[in-house]
């Protein structure tokens, strides 16, 4: 039986094709296609878990999927179909489903040409010690995050999700890219025995041979014990050191902002008033300075950007399709000076650009210090770990609200000297990056290169009593 042959059954033993197994299985689609242009996405992978609380596992499982996709058009019509069965009279089917649905599809007036073929450079987003996970592995990480918590008289409550997962694209015009991925999450939130102490650690790597539960915890658990009886300190404009973390938390909304439809509709903080956009100005302190690098060995990302999910960096794969662009080395921000936006094919055209996808990950450059360097130079200063419950109040100035969570402390004198009451905040990262006083060695945060930050007159709106 060929792999274009398998019943569902089948594909879910199988869940991880080769680049040629994948290809076999497109091109049997494609030579059904009778659509002007025809599109396929086959994506699939493995996904393991345990969660554990009160020191105690609650849940564990695996699962493994393969999913085909396939886009047909007419004209500027358009329709979806998608299957997990892989016999020949399964994905014929599909096909006509798809090209029914497409003769019945209202045109769409901003439909853009499918890509010919493309060339994608190679990333390492794939690590065989985290495809090689397996129940006894996540088990042994619930160990080594309990165990510590339970002999302090503390509480643990922690998730780690593992993925292994491929994406191939393909296309009526030539078009073919093939990626795998790995990626391995874990979290954990540590209570004091009384509830009023909680540290909260994340990690995320693409290879799991760099994690360790027992430091992750280690920290959580420090974290947790420092932050009892903490005190009220009056809201108002503090100098702040934020974790990575946290940063990254506050960061993700100016990352997914760099639209250059957005501006140009002057929906943006990149719009200026009376039109246009500030492309070319300096937005930012000149030691910001923002890339995209999808071979980065720190936090590979995907060859091709993915239009909606699709065996990208960090391993996430299914949803949507990925659109066919390559993926390279793009820089953002350059010394606080704005470089870039990302582009749809159509807005580009539209505006005879280069059409820049999205970025598959984030990478902002920082200095040599440690987080505890950033600390000892700080005369006063409130110590940030986490954010959370973060929303938007203004889109157009990147206004955000949210609250300080899980470890809070007040620094004297390059020390940290007491844990103090959690804050609501009102801050936007253009104000933020624009008040830097010093950046620290990038680390790993949600799939992003993030620095640890010292940052001038953050302003804390209101004091929160949650822990």
């Amino acid at each position: 039986m060929t792999r274009s042959q398998m019943t569902t059954t089948d594909a879910k033993q199988m869940a991880i094709l080769t680049k040629e197994e994948a290809k076999r299985i497109t091109d049997k689609v494609l030579s059904f296609a009778k659509a002007d242009e025809t599109a396929v996405t086959l994506s699939g992978g493995r996904t393991g878990n345990i969660r554990y609380a009160r020191n105690t596992v609650s849940t564990s499982g695996e699962s493994n999927n393969m999913s085909l996709a396939v886009t047909s058009v007419y004209g500027k019509r358009s329709g979806t179909a998608t299957i997990n069965e892989f016999d020949d009279a399964s994905l014929e089917k599909t096909v006509r489903r798809a090209e029914e649905i497409a003769l019945l599809a209202p045109e769409n007036p901003e439909y853009m040409p499918m890509l010919g073929p493309q060339t994608y450079l190679d990333t390492k987003s794939y690590a065989e010690s985290t495809a090689k996970i397996d129940p006894t592995y996540r088990a042994q990480v619930a160990i080594d995050s309990i165990e510590p918590c339970a002999k302090k008289n503390l509480t643990a409550a922690g998730y780690l999700e593992d993925t292994t997962g491929f994406t191939a694209i393909a296309n009526s015009k030539g078009l073919f890219g093939y990626n795998r991925a790995t990626s391995a999450d874990f979290s954990v939130t540590v209570r004091t025995a009384d509830g009023l102490g909680s540290g909260y650690v994340i990690r995320d790597y693409n290879d799991v041979s760099q994690f360790s539960a027992k430091q992750a915890t280690e920290i959580a658990m420090q974290k947790a014990a420092a932050s009892v009886n903490a005190r009220a300190l009056e809201p108002g404009k503090y100098t702040v050191i934020l974790e990575p973390t946290a940063a990254s938390d506050l960061l993700n909304g100016l990352f997914f902002a760099l639209d250059a439809r957005n501006a140009d509709e002057g929906r943006s903080f990149l719009s200026k008033k009376g039109g246009g956009t500030r492309l070319g100005e300096k937005l930012f302190d000149e030691r910001v300075t923002i890339y995209t690098d999808p071979q980065n060995l720190d936090v590979p990302g995907s060859p091709f950007s993915a239009g909606g999910g699709g065996g990208g960096g960090g391993g996430r794969f299914g949803g949507g399709g990925p659109d066919g662009r390559p993926q390279v080395k793009t820089t953002w921000v350059e010394k606080g000076v704005v470089k870039n936006m990302s582009y749809s094919r159509y807005w580009a055209e539209k505006k005879g650009v280069t059409a820049t996808p999205p970025p598959s990950n984030i990478i902002m450059a920082g200095g040599s210090a440690s987080l505890a360097d950033l600390i000892k130079s700080t005369e006063k200063g409130i110590l940030v770990t986490r954010f959370w419950y973060i929303r938007s109040v203004d889109p157009q100035t990147l206004l955000y609200t949210g609250l300080t969570r899980d470890g809070t402390f007040y620094i004297e004198n390059g020390q940290l000297k007491f844990p103090v009451k959690n804050f609501r905040f009102n801050e936007s990262p253009v104000i933020m990056l624009n008040n830097v006083e010093a950046l620290g060695k990038p680390v790993r945060a949600n799939g992003n290169l993030i620095p640890p930050m010292k940052i001038r007159d953050f302003t804390f709106s209101s004091l929160s009593d949650a822990v």
